[in-house]
C-alpha cells in the first residue's frame, strides 16, 4: 500500500490517522473500493458501494466523537469467498456455485468484525473449494502479485486473493482460512504476515468449510501487530502492543526438517540467518530433534492426509454429479484420490493425532518452534498451468512444511524472513502448542520488532 498522509500502510496506522483527524474512513474506504474494482482476479465480488460508504460515514462520526468501536474501526477489510456476506454469493472459487442465491446473513465472524467497526469491501479469490496450495483458479483467473517477478509466480493458496489484496495495497487486512497451509503459503509467497489460529478461536458458522477437523481461520496483513489488532477487535478485547524484548525468550528448531523436506538452498540459508538474528537479539535458541514431527511425517506418508478424507466427504456429492465436469480438473483429481481409502482410516488418524499432539506439547514445552514456511520460493505459474502432473507434484511439495502444524492444531504466525537472490520472498513459521495463541501473538510481535529481515 502506497504510504502517504492519506493512505498509511497498515491497519493500525490508518486507525491512528483516524484518531488524529489526519484522514477519515470515507476517503480510505472509497479508495480501497476503487482499487478493488480494478483487481478483478483478486476479488470475486464486491459489497455495494453505497452500503460500504454509509458504514464509513458512520465510522467517521464515531471517531469524531472519540468513540470508536475498536482499535480498527473504519478500516477496510476483505474476506475469502468462503465466508457468507449478506447480499453476496458464496462461490468457494467455483463456477458451479457462482449461480447460487446470495447469502441472507453474514457469517458469524464477519458480524463480529462489523460490530468492531471494520468495513467489508468484498470477497477474495481462492483455489476452487480451497483445495490447493498454489492458488491457481481457472474459473475467476489466478491473482498474482506484480511485485513478485512481474506477476509470473504463483500466489500461493488457497487464500490467494487474500494475500495478493494485502501485498498489492488494495486493503491493509484480509481474512482467509487454513486447512493445510492456506493462510501461511500465500503469506510466504507474497511477503506478508498470516496467522493460523488454533481451531475454535474464531466461530466457523457461515463458513463454507473443507475439513471439519482441520479448518481454521486467520487474518493476513502487512504486520503481526495488525493481525493481533484484528484478533483483539473480533474477540472484543482491548488491543495492546506487546512489551518487553526477546531476551530470554526460548526458541527451538529441528535442522533435520531441512533435509526431510528437501528445503532449497536459498530458503535454508535464509533460515540459518534468521536463527542467528534471533540469537543476536538475546533470545535463547536451541536445536532439538522432534520425534513427534518425525513420526507425523511418516504417518502422512504411510496413511495419507486427514484433511483429504474430510475434503472428499465434503464434496463427494459434487464428484458424483454431472457438475463434476465443471470443476477445476486438478482439484477434482486430487479429491478423487481419497475415494478408495477405507472408512476406518479417519478414526485411525484421529487417534494418532491425539497422541502426536500430546507428544509435541511435551517436546516443545514452553518454547516456540521455528521452521521455514515453504521449502522453496514461489514457482513460475505458466509451467504448472501447462502440466497437471507437475502441478500435483509441486502442490504437495508446497504444502509439506505447513501440514504438520495443521495436523497438530498448532497456532502459527507466518512472517517474512527475507528474499532470495532474485528478490523472491521467503518466510518463516513461529509455532506454539495448540490453544497457546496468546503467547504466540506476543512473541511474534517481539520478533517483528527486533528481528530485521532483508
Amino acid at each position: 500500500m502506497m504510504v502517504t498522509s492519506e493512505n498509511p500502510a497498515t491497519a493500525l496506522a490508518l486507525a491512528h490517522g483516524f484518531a488524529q483527524g489526519l484522514i477519515d474512513p470515507v476517503t480510505v474506504v472509497s479508495s480501497a473500493l476503487d482499487r478493488a474494482v480494478r483487481e478483478r482476479k483478486t476479488f470475486i465480488s464486491l459489497v455495494d458501494a453505497d452500503r460500504v460508504l454509509l458504514r464509513a460515514e458512520e465510522s467517521a462520526e464515531r471517531w469524531r466523537r472519540r468513540a470508536p468501536l475498536s482499535a480498527l474501526d473504519g478500516v477496510p477489510i476483505a474476506w475469502k469467498d468462503l465466508f457468507d456476506i449478506e447480499g453476496l454469493v458464496t462461490t468457494a472459487g467455483s463456477a458451479i456455485l457462482s449461480a447460487n442465491s446470495s447469502a441472507v446473513e453474514n457469517a458469524a465472524l464477519v458480524d463480529q468484525a462489523e460490530h468492531a467497526g471494520l468495513i467489508a469491501i468484498g470477497k477474495t479469490n481462492l483455489s476452487e473449494f480451497a483445495y490447493s496450495g498454489l492458488g491457481a483458479n481457472p474459473h475467476f483467473g489466478t491473482p498474482t502479485n506484480p511485485a513478485v517477478d512481474k506477476g509470473l509466480r504463483v500466489p500461493g493458496g488457497s487464500s490467494s486473493g487474500a494475500a495478493v489484496s494485502v501485498a498489492t495495497g488494495v486493503i491493509p487486512i484480509s481474512v482467509g482460512t487454513d486447512t493445510a497451509g492456506s493462510i501461511r503459503i500465500p503469506s510466504a509467497f507474497n511477503g506478508v504476515v498470516g496467522y493460523r489460529a488454533s481451531v475454535g478461536r474464531y466461530p466457523r458458522a457461515g463458513l463454507m468449510g473443507l475439513s471439519d477437523t482441520l479448518d481454521t481461520i486467520g487474518p493476513l496483513a502487512r504486520t503481526v501487530s495488525d493481525c493481533v489488532a484484528f484478533d483483539s477487535a473480533v474477540r472484543g478485547v482491548p488491543f495492546r502492543e506487546a512489551g518487553g524484548s526477546l531476551r530470554g525468550q526460548r526458541f527451538v528448531f529441528d535442522l533435520s526438517l531441512l533435509e526431510r523436506y528437501n528445503v532449497s538452498d536459498p530458503v535454508g540459508s535464509n533460515f540459518i540467518v534468521f536463527i542467528q538474528r534471533l540469537r543476536e537479539s538475546g533470545a535463547l535458541v536451541d536445536e532439538r530433534n522432534f520425534t513427534a514431527l518425525s513420526e507425523l511425517h511418516q504417518v502422512i506418508s504411510d496413511k495419507g492426509w486427514l484433511g483429504a478424507l474430510d475434503a472428499f466427504a465434503t464434496h463427494c456429492h459434487l464428484l458424483d454429479s454431472e457438475a463434476a465436469s465443471k470443476m477445476d480438473p486438478r482439484v477434482r483429481a486430487r479429491l478423487e484420490l481419497s475415494r478408495q481409502i477405507p472408512a476406518s482410516r479417519r478414526s485411525e488418524l484421529l487417534a494418532i493425532r491425539r497422541n502426536l499432539q500430546d507428544m509435541f506439547m511435551h517436546e516443545l514445552r514452553d518454547a516456540t518452534l521455528i521452521m521455514p514456511t515453504v521449502a522453496h520460493v514461489p514457482p513460475l505459474l505458466a509451467p504448472l498451468e501447462a502440466d497437471p502432473d507437475l502441478f500435483a507434484e509441486v502442490n504437495l511439495k508446497t504444502l509439506a512444511m505447513t501440514m504438520p502444524a495443521s495436523f497438530l492444531d498448532a497456532p502459527v504466525i507466518a512472517m517474512p524472513s527475507g528474499y532470495d537472490g532474485n528478490s523472491l520472498p521467503i518466510g518463516v513459521q513461529l509455532i506454539r502448542s495448540s490453544t497457546d495463541d496468546d503467547a504466540l501473538l506476543v512473541i511474534a510481535q517481539l520478533v517483528e520488532r527486533y528481528i530485521h529481515t532483508s
